[in-house]
């Protein structure tokens, strides 16, 4: 029987969701410090991401919240948009702190902003270890060449850039999924008219980042659905 265009898209979503879960298990598991787990969340606030940015200062609240058993995650809020406005808040400790600095930002129209991001990323950890960067944006306009020797950066400095696109632009898939490669993160598409499995992939990376790959996996046990796919990959882990 003919499969219907959208259980076509359906199962190309699943599979590269499992791609990107198999991703984030198999990232080398950090080196206990003793502090708080530090994540950079990053996002492209251009005129193009206004629909779905209030969107994702609502999920940002969860990174928090599985992460409380783990000793905690610090995340910074860096976003760009107009012409070259390049922002990063303070690093928060609770999600009532980052929430007032999302829902303050207004998308303004500019072109995108990646490798300044990138860079910052780079001083960011060059200052104090930091254990993941995510970024969400729909859009690059930057020659990927640059792009690409910031992603390489990161991956000698053992920080993995997890990526979330927004829509399906060929020549952003391009280039963000190169950056995910070459920082030794992951690339993930995502919907915007389903943020659960947002929710849950940005849950598991800031868990990733608090715990390492041992809490990740116990994560995917509690969770179920998309996430425990993640234990299949962490067997024989420790």
């Amino acid at each position: 029987m003919k499969r219907s265009r959208t259980d076509l898209e359906t199962t190309s979503n699943r599979n590269e969701v499992d791609a990107f879960l198999a991703h984030v298990a198999a990232v080398p598991k950090r080196a206990p410090s003793g502090s708080r787990g530090r994540l950079i969340f990053s996002m492209d606030a251009t005129a193009s991401r206004e629909p779905s940015w209030d969107q994702a200062a609502s999920l940002q609240a969860a990174m928090f919240q599985e992460t409380n058993d783990l000793g905690g995650l610090d995340v910074q809020l860096v976003h760009y948009r107009g012409f070259q406005e390049l922002h990063a808040s303070p690093w928060c400790s609770r999600a009532d702190q980052l929430l007032p600095r999302m829902t303050s930002v207004r998308c303004a129209a500019g072109i995108t902003q990646i490798g300044r991001v990138l860079d910052h990323a780079i001083a960011e950890t060059e200052r104090k270890r930091v254990n993941a960067l995510v970024f969400v944006g729909d859009c690059v306009e930057e020659p990927l060449d640059s792009l690409a020797g910031l992603a390489g950066q990161l991956g000698l400095l053992g920080v993995p850039a997890f990526v979330f696109q927004e829509g399906r632009d060929p020549t952003a898939e391009r280039a963000l999924k190169e950056i995910a490669r070459l920082s030794g993160g992951a690339w993930c598409p995502f919907d915007a008219s389903s943020p659960g499995t947002l929710k849950d992939l940005l849950s598991a990376v800031a868990v990733y980042a608090a715990g390492g790959r041992k809490a990740l996996a116990d994560f995917g046990r509690r969770r179920g659905g998309d996430v425990l796919r993640l234990t299949q990959q962490l067997r024989g882990s420790k």
